[in-house]
């Protein structure tokens, strides 16, 4: 018979009383419960300092004990689960950045994929949970990089502390309180246009795709042409869907020849790559009759014609996200009131090469 939660908690405490310590999945499994829902027993009966919860342990009080001898939890590393749409893309590094720094401190990484479905975040989050993740690094399946129609209210429930990795709530959604650790990329496009400009370009498009970090970006190429007393390119910046490589093309053909457009910016730098041919093949050679950038610069040093291209600081988001995390757990751990909540955002570089005619220059 599934117990009442006053009762659950009784037994909770009846067991740590007698054994000193035990782990979180432990107790789940003798009550028959998930792990998540112990998890919110075991944080309820913390915040009343009934018992102390360690490393995935729940432990008795000190100088509380019955007469049975007070176990110290195994000296074990934290468990981090961390759930991405996938390791392709920047994700690759930006997970490299974030298990190397949660092993450096003698702890481990655990991945959960979503591949880009709202869906499924949630479900990652549960098997995570019940695995013994104690805190989870997550870029949400948002399709607009922000949550949408109540996306953000499993991950507002989770029992455990969340860091969001390169996404973003606007102010007034309850997910904007949430630690969060993300790109400028509104920053990276306005240093793009900035040094077009540079270069002499009056003319500057651009060209996006449809995704996670498309408003990021058309927000900065729009506030930059403003800065910088350009007048954005009608229909820019242009945002299509992945695959969309017919209708781009024409859409730069006819920007360089009917509105004297001279420069672009292209996200992803995989889509200038594709991009680059289509255009030589409609007599528009690059960087002669366009100069490009891309925004991502995954591949876009092996272009048959390099690409100057915006690089995201991936690795160090990983990194610095993984460290904001192993910060909430020891708090937690030590029962230090926490710090405030963070939102870190990390300037992108950019990479100069060919593709711009000014030509390439080391790319750090």
């Amino acid at each position: 018979m599934r117990l009442h939660v006053d009762q659950r908690h009784e037994r909770v405490l009846e067991l740590v009383r007698e054994r000193g310590s035990l782990r979180v999945a432990e107790l789940a499994s003798e009550l028959g419960v998930s792990a998540v829902t112990l998890r919110r027993d075991v944080e309820a009966l913390a915040a009343q300092g009934r018992v102390q919860r360690l490393h995935g342990a729940v432990v008795w009080p000190g100088g509380q004990a019955s007469e049975a001898p007070v176990q110290t939890p195994a000296a074990e590393g934290a468990v981090i689960g961390m759930i991405v749409p996938t390791t392709n893309f920047i994700f690759a590094d930006i997970v490299r950045g974030a298990r190397e720094t949660v092993e450096a401190q003698g702890g481990r990484l655990v991945l959960g994929m979503s591949g880009y479905l709202d869906t499924e975040d949630p479900v990652q989050a549960e098997h995570l949970l019940a695995g013994g993740a104690e805190g989870l690094l997550i870029a949400p399946s948002w399709f607009g990089g922000v949550p949408a129609d109540g996306q953000e209210k499993w991950l507002l429930e989770c029992p455990v502390p969340a860091v969001l990795v390169e996404r973003t709530a606007p102010a007034g959604n309850p997910a904007a309180g949430l630690d969060r650790v993300r790109t400028d990329r509104a920053h990276g496009a306005a240093v793009a246009v900035g040094y077009f400009a540079k270069l002499g370009h009056r003319a500057v498009a651009a060209v996006l795709q449809e995704g996670p970090h498309a408003a990021q970006i058309a927000a900065g190429y729009l506030a930059a042409m403003e800065s910088l007393g350009l007048t954005p390119v009608p229909g820019s910046p242009a945002i299509r869907g992945h695959g969309e490589y017919d209708e781009t093309v024409q859409y730069l053909v006819d920007a360089v020849r009917e509105r004297g457009v001279t420069a672009a910016l292209v996200h992803s730098d995989e889509d200038a790559i594709v991009l680059v041919p289509r255009l030589q093949e409609r007599s528009i050679n690059v960087p002669s009759d366009l100069a490009l950038i891309a925004y991502d610069d995954e591949v876009a040093g092996l272009s048959d014609v390099p690409l100057t291209a915006v690089a995201p600081p991936k690795r160090a988001v990983g990194e610095l996200a993984a460290k904001l995390m192993l910060q909430r757990l020891a708090e937690r751990a030590s029962g230090r009131t926490p710090t405030p909540r963070q939102h870190l955002e990390l300037l992108p570089e950019l990479r100069v090469r060919a593709s711009c005619g000014a030509g390439e220059v080391s790319s750090n």
